[in-house]
């Protein structure tokens, strides 16, 4: 009677843990680039839109056990949908009188989805040794990356010696083979479903995550996964255009679409709506970096970026 239970009590474990694929957001890009070029990938493979008032990400910085670093996100993700989050540092400013804190690159910050204010802290100025969550506002956890309370030295490896940390890499080599989250850019595997609820034993990014080169961004905002999405509202940027972008401040644009009866939806780049209506006057709009969203009869979306000079 004992091992029947134990085998019924398996089978239920083996399902709950099944069911939890495809059914939450998780962490599917990782940027570490120069300067200040950091970003975070979110993806959402369930078949419903979510709210992303419900959640935030956090910053574990140098090995702490606790995050005094978080960035509330806002908006919504549609199903299928990723939206990448990165620094939005526009200036340069000195720190402690002691140095220069740069600001992003255009071309990453045309990237991004949205951004941060750019103003220190937040967790957006990581670096390779920082661990990071995605959680809910109410502490739940429901991705993380790296190893919250270990550091890695200067970045998490593929060294298994050193057990995945940089312990036995030579610091400050900026081109160490053995570096996986400094200076780098990483995508989750399309074949991950979920994400890493439970602080790990040993992070190995080499698991979960495809490397690509230092200061790559042309993947940011889209992701390919394995759950199968049944119902996508959301479209790519490919059925409408918007002339000219980038714009100079004071100049109307035009928005051609290949479909009418849409609703003009404008969002700056924290995520937050400052017009919804058919018409907008964007010559209205001051210097910066916008979200574009049409809005279709058939619940469909589309978005591009505005950048008004």
């Amino acid at each position: 009677m004992k091992k029947i239970y134990t085998i019924i009590c398996s089978i239920i474990l083996a399902s709950l843990a099944g069911a939890q694929d495809c059914s939450e957001l998780f962490i599917s890009e990782y940027v570490e680039g120069p300067n200040n070029n950091n970003a975070i990938e979110i993806y959402n493979p369930t078949a419903s839109a979510i709210d992303l008032s419900e959640y935030l990400i956090k910053r574990y910085s140098n090995g702490a056990s606790t995050s005094s670093e978080s960035w509330p996100l806002s908006g919504s993700i549609a199903s299928g949908q990723a939206i990448a989050i990165g620094n939005g540092q526009l200036d340069s400013v000195w720190v402690n009188n002691s140095y220069w804190s740069v600001p992003v690159d255009p071309v990453f910050l045309a990237a991004c989805d949205y951004s941060c204010s750019g103003i220190y802290p937040t967790p957006f100025y990581f670096n390779g040794n920082d661990a990071i969550t995605l959680e809910k506002i109410n502490g739940d956890i429901i991705d993380i990356f790296g190893k919250v309370g270990e550091d890695p030295g200067d970045s998490w490896s593929c060294d298994t010696s050193g057990g995945f940390t940089t312990a036995n890499s030579i610091s400050w080599n900026y081109i160490s083979e053995r570096w996986w989250t400094k200076r780098q850019t990483l995508v989750r595997k399309s074949s991950v479903k979920k994400g890493v609820t439970q602080n790990p034993i040993l992070f190995n990014p080499t698991a979960e995550y495809d490397s690509l080169p230092d200061a790559t961004y042309s993947g940011m905002g889209s992701h390919s996964c394995d759950c199968a999405v049944s119902s996508v509202n959301y479209k790519t940027g490919l059925d409408f255009s918007i002339y000219p972008n980038p714009m100079i401040q004071g100049e109307s644009i035009q928005i051609i679409s290949s479909k009418n009866n849409y609703e003009i939806r404008l969002f700056d780049m924290t995520g937050n709506l400052i017009s919804s209506r058919a018409k907008i006057n964007f010559s209205l709009l001051s210097s910066g970096f916008y979200l574009v969203e049409l809005k279709h009869r058939d619940g469909s979306f589309n978005q591009k970026k505005l950048i008004v000079q």
